[in-house]
């Protein structure tokens, strides 16, 4: 009798294996799609883009073929590391695919669709140390006095770069979700898309005088002249718009001979490098290049009087 038990259970367990293996979750690219789209429901479309193309850099080394959950091992990750590195891939872009595949695999795991072999061990999923894109005040305030009157385009994407440097560096699509209603009584609120932090900066001379350059129409409700169509393909405008002021601020840095590439998110390393080069703690600055990682920045941010920041950022604009 106890045999038979013995029997059914395992028969059982068999099934219960097979079913599992059969699921479209079993497979990498199925369960991965299927998370892509819980983010964009949740409003993580950026999230969601950064995982879609995680995605579609692995089936290309698999070259269209997904994989079964019970087949990702440590061999599969190395052999795509190889892929990549074969291709020209930087080591942080390496990181960053292997860490969000990473994440995935273990959902996975959580989920009872394979079980833990630790397929990353042997990769790469650190963060290397990077060329600093910052620049100094003096080359800010050369950017500033730049006369562009010639050509509108390029002076706008000066005007999006220096709001952004203006306000501690913040992000192009953070800019680009900027309320009316999110400015009130001389405080500028909004929480950072990537993360969801809530910040609070204080309104500045420097940035009224981008806002009264451009019209806003009333019934937009956003701030800055980013996104035009309401409620139509938003995402699709912001980032349009983040590839046309890029473009037109790289032509801007060739004026000035820079030696880096001048895009939107060196606004947010210069204001990091002339804070620092001002010796405000680094307990008052996101100071990206200098962290290994992003969540130490947010540690440092989280615990920040607003007044000390407001202080250290009039301290930065008076410079110019």
């Amino acid at each position: 009798m106890a045999s038979i038990k013995n029997k059914s259970k395992l028969a059982a367990t068999q099934s219960k294996q097979a079913k599992n293996n059969a699921s479209p979750k079993a497979t990498l690219q199925l369960f991965m799609q299927e998370n892509i789209d819980r983010m964009h429901r949740l409003g993580k479309v950026r999230t969601g883009e950064t995982y879609t193309c995680t995605l579609n850099s692995f089936m290309r080394f698999r070259q269209g073929k997904d994989v079964l959950w019970k087949d990702f091992d440590a061999d599969l990750t190395a052999s795509y590391e190889a892929y990549l590195k074969s291709t020209g891939v930087s080591m942080n872009t390496i990181s960053f695919y292997n860490r969000i595949l990473r994440a995935v695999y273990n959902r996975a795991v959580e989920k009872g669709f394979t079980k833990q072999v630790f397929p990353f061990k042997n990769v790469y999923t650190g963060v290397e140390k990077t060329i600093r894109r910052g620049l100094p005040i003096k080359t800010i305030r050369n950017i500033r006095n730049l006369d562009l009157s010639h050509c509108p385009s390029l002076d706008y994407a000066r005007d999006m770069f220096l709001f952004s440097f203006y306000t501690r560096g913040m992000s192009f699509v953070d800019m680009a979700y900027l309320k009316k209603n999110d400015l009130k009584n001389g405080i500028l609120t909004y929480r950072r898309k990537k993360t969801g932090q809530r910040l609070c900066i204080r309104w500045e001379r420097d940035m009224q005088d981008i806002l009264e350059k451009y019209h806003i129409s009333q019934e937009s409700p956003y701030l800055l002249p980013i996104i035009h169509k309401i409620g139509k393909e938003e995402r699709k405008q912001y980032n349009n718009a983040l590839h046309l002021v890029n473009k037109k601020l790289k032509f801007i840095g060739s004026i000035l001979q820079l030696s880096i590439p001048l895009t939107m998110y060196v606004a947010r390393h210069s204001w990091a490098t002339v804070a620092k080069s001002k010796n405000i703690p680094l307990s008052v600055i996101s100071e990206g290049m200098g962290h290994d990682s992003e969540n130490t920045t947010l540690i440092y941010l989280a615990s920040l009087n607003t007044e000390i920041i407001d202080k250290a950022n009039k301290l930065i604009l008076d410079l110019l």
